[in-house]
């Protein structure tokens, strides 16, 4: 929670120059806390759809601990679902109609597993683009990760996502372009961040939509953007809300796929900047095994053991942030986005 300016003293003013929060008495009086409501828009595929909503949990969940978050996770009914995980969506989830009845102070969109470049292909581009027009008018926040990012750049700043030559995907450093916005104050100026597309924004897209770009990388590009106003949109192109063994999982997936095709071509390639000579020699041994018709032996607690974790604690720190800024500026009624005074144009003014 922030600092308030309750009286003259320089230091206050010292610390909004270094760009700390510090709110005057005035803000701090108008502002009328109450628990927090997020909604989770999930469109990641059925395999990962349940680890998809603990990732993000985590995330919410750890980056407060004062605030009380009610997490509201919902899907779009044109994305085709297996037996097992529509039952879960049925007994868990809630509607698009559900959500609108009753309003979100945040909301985050996942991303999903589509390769085609052109996202008008996608069963679900029209209702999606019909959940970011209401959450623009509706929302204070709307965080995009992934794909969602590309279809926010596409739907409100006509910059469609280009075809890589080769999948990017790895753990990344970045570095903060600018060290004063409130969504990276308090972490590293330099952090790793998951990422895995076959697709891109480049940073020249991001900037002729007049986006901020607050983090970057020289080989996965523009991680974290945010729209022209500062804040009403916050975009992720990697997956900072994976867990440990994420791209663990992925690569095994891969090589699963590979063998049952036949060895057909090379290998999967091993997630870059990840794994350590000790995993990629028991990897290449497992999959001898599996050539040679035997079972995976590897279990996920022996592969927890030995790859590390980067990126975890910048990502609640930015995601914190993102929930503290969400905080400060929502209405006590949350189906308004912002509390009396607010320019939407200009959110963080004053922050």
């Amino acid at each position: 929670m922030p600092l308030i300016a309750h009286s003259d003293l320089p230091s206050f003013q010292r610390l909004r120059d270094e760009g700390r929060i510090v709110l005057s008495s005035a803000r701090a009086m108008s502002q009328e806390i109450r628990e927090m409501h997020i909604g989770l828009l999930n469109m990641m595929p059925d395999a990962a759809l349940e680890a998809t909503e603990r990732q993000f949990f985590r995330l919410v969940g750890e980056s407060n601990r004062i605030a009380q978050f009610y997490v509201h996770p919902f899907t779009l009914p044109e994305i085709s679902r297996g037996k097992d995980i529509q039952a879960h969506i049925d007994r868990y989830y809630e509607t698009f109609e559900q959500i609108k009845e009753h309003g979100l102070d945040g909301l985050i969109i996942t991303g999903a597993n589509i390769q085609d470049p052109e996202l008008s292909n996608a069963s679900f581009w029209e209702p999606l683009q019909e959940v970011m027009k209401w959450a623009h008018e509706n929302v204070t926040s709307t965080l995009c990760s992934c794909l969602a990012t590309h279809a926010m750049m596409e739907f409100k700043f006509g910059q469609k996502r280009e075809k890589l030559e080769k999948k990017l995907w790895g753990v990344y450093r970045h570095r903060v372009l600018d060290r004063k916005h409130p969504l990276v104050r308090n972490v590293n100026n330099v952090f790793d961040v998951p990422h895995s597309r076959w697709n891109t924004i480049s940073m020249d897209q991001f900037k002729d939509a007049d986006m901020q770009v607050l983090a970057c990388c020289e080989t996965a590009g523009v991680h974290l953007a945010v729209s022209p106003d500062g804040f009403r949109t916050v975009c992720f192109q990697g997956h900072p809300e994976y867990d440990t063994i994420s791209l663990y999982k992925e690569y095994k997936r891969d090589l699963m796929e590979w063998i049952e095709g036949g060895q057909k071509g090379a290998a999967p390639p091993f997630p870059e900047n990840h794994f350590t000579a000790e995993i990629k020699e028991r990897l290449q041994a497992q999959t001898k095994m599996l050539a040679d018709g035997q079972g995976w032996s590897l279990s996920d607690n022996d592969v927890r053991e030995i790859v590390d974790n980067s990126w975890r604690d910048t990502a609640r720190g930015i995601v914190g942030n993102w929930i503290g800024l969400t905080y400060q500026l929502t209405h006590v009624d949350r189906k308004k986005p912002f509390m009396d005074g607010v320019d939407p144009e200009n959110p963080l003014e004053g922050i």
